[in-house]
């Protein structure tokens, strides 16, 4: 149960495992391997049928076997709405069916905590991602913040409060449950990672990197290699923010020896399963580009096919917005079609979620692609769009944020197109969904500078320096112009990038 709790799947299937060797009789293991078999919750997009298979059968076995009490079934009755008639009926009605089937099991036993925990978890994992009124997940924040102070050792319920709270309105009230999860859980390569989540909604930027740095390294001795990707990716992420670039082109170039270690058909291992490896190893080189501006390196980046569509879109996205900001319009028209191509395979495939955070990706390529064309008002329209889609839904547990934020390239839009104002609206409304980013931080800075804001450019010009004090020297030369703004020495006589 402690290594379910910490997404450990494989390894509690084996402790569930070794239970009925002692006792075949005991249907509860049963219901542990098919909670297992269901994977991280908080994954979006559809089931492996593999993976689903197998949680019916283990379902199945658990009926059958039978429990010696009623509570046990419950339990058991409740798993098996997550796989029944999974070929026909729709996965969120599934998952609906047993978040409200846990209700009940809450109901009836309030003093069993665990039915507390997985009800919460349930509601948690099922909430609509459009719901920015976040009523499940305070509700379910409320009801595991109540039983962490009963069982502050427990490791759901530190690692289900980071979960519930992974929003950018709600991430601080995770901050306790992050820094004790680790200590909790301190073999977990997923417990040690996790933290990071609220740090990166939090913009604690060192402290994300120092999770990911002993996260990885326990993924890569536990030989969770998904997992070590997935910790590698928010570890560039941070990074990044803090123009620690060769921190990040370190683990840039050591992507080819970790994907030879990938085993994309291992469906059930730690918490991140073979999308999450696919995801980091596309995302990390189209971060490693457009955070530092370059538009080359982007325009050039190879898509590679997966068995999860979604991680290739993130390569044609950074293609066309280098390509675009190379003033290559057609090169990234290609992209726009790729994109859409990708987004169509996802609706047909039910990929709800997936197709639209790929319609947004299309929208802003297409915008810098009119811009690039010379056509600013059509661009600025279209770039409006996508951020108003992006602002409509919430990143998912896999991502440490958007490859590009809608509002953030709103904004460095809004000053290519000379309206400083209104690109300065932009940037807080970006800061306040993703605190701390470097190029938001940057382009506020600038936009209010140009608005004749001069304090409020001091302000983000410092914040970003703040952020940056442990970034790599020769300074980007954003750094340097905020150096400069702030009547600082320079540090530099030349920058790091041409941007």
């Amino acid at each position: 149960m402690a290594l379910l709790h910490s997404f450990q799947f494989s390894k509690a299937v084996q402790g569930f495992q070794s239970a009925l060797k002692k006792d075949s009789s005991c249907g509860i293991a049963y219901w542990g391997i098919a909670l297992s078999d269901w994977s991280n919750p908080f994954a979006a997009g559809m089931k492996d049928k593999g993976q689903l298979q197998a949680g019916q059968a283990a379902a199945e076995l658990a009926q059958s076997t039978g429990t010696p009490t009623e509570r046990e079934r419950s339990y058991i009755d409740a798993v098996a709405n997550l796989y029944r008639d999974f070929e026909h009926t729709p996965q969120r009605q599934r998952l609906l069916a047993y978040r409200d089937a846990m209700a009940k099991v809450a109901e009836k036993y309030p003093a069993d905590h665990e039915a507390q925990i997985f009800y919460a978890l349930a509601i948690a994992a099922s909430e609509d991602p459009a719901d920015k009124t976040y009523a499940g997940r305070l509700k379910a924040g409320a009801m595991l913040e109540n039983l962490f102070q009963e069982e502050p050792d427990h490791p759901g319920l530190a690692h289900y409060i980071i979960h519930t709270y992974d929003v950018p309105p709600l991430a601080g009230r995770a901050l306790d449950a992050a820094r004790r999860y680790s200590e909790i859980a301190p073999d977990a390569p997923h417990a040690l990672h996790m933290p990071s989540h609220t740090f990166t909604r939090t913009g604690y930027w060192q402290d994300s990197i120092n999770s990911n740095i002993t996260a990885a390294a326990a993924a890569k001795r536990e030989g969770q290699t998904a997992e070590e990707l997935h910790a590698s990716d928010y570890q560039v992420y941070a990074y990044l923010q803090t123009a620690q670039d060769e921190a990040a082109r370190k683990i840039v170039a050591s992507l080819p020896e970790i994907e030879s270690r990938f085993d994309p058909n291992a469906v059930i291992g730690g918490a991140g399963g073979p999308s999450v490896g696919y995801f980091a190893l596309a995302a990390i080189p189209a971060r490693y580009a457009l955070e530092r501006g370059d538009w080359k390196r982007a325009s050039e980046l190879v898509p590679r096919d997966t068995p999860f569509p979604y991680t290739e879109a993130m390569t044609w996205l950074a293609r066309g917005l280098g390509s675009a900001r190379l003033g290559q319009a057609k090169t990234a028209y290609d992209a726009v079609a790729a994109l859409g191509k990708i987004r169509e395979r996802l609706s047909s495939a039910g990929e709800n979620y997936w197709a639209l955070q790929v319609e947004i990706q299309q929208r802003e390529v297409e915008a810098w692609a009119r811009m690039a064309e010379g056509n600013k008002d059509e661009a600025l329209r279209q770039m409006e769009s996508a951020a108003t889609l992006e602002d409509g839904t919430e990143k998912t547990a896999i991502t440490p944020g958007p490859i590009a934020p809608a509002r953030e390239l709103l904004g460095e839009m809004l000053l290519v197109a000379n309206r400083p104002e209104a690109a300065l609206a932009d940037f807080q409304a970006a800061l306040k969904q993703e605190p701390g980013r470097f190029r938001a931080l940057y382009g506020a800075a600038k936009a209010a500078q140009l608005s004749g804001r001069a304090e409020e450019s001091r302000k983000y010009y410092a914040e970003l320096l703040k952020a940056c004090e442990r970034g790599d020297r020769p300074r980007r030369s954003e750094l340097l112009e905020a150096e400069k703004a702030l009547g600082r020495k320079q540090t530099d006589s030349q920058s790091t990038e041409v941007r």
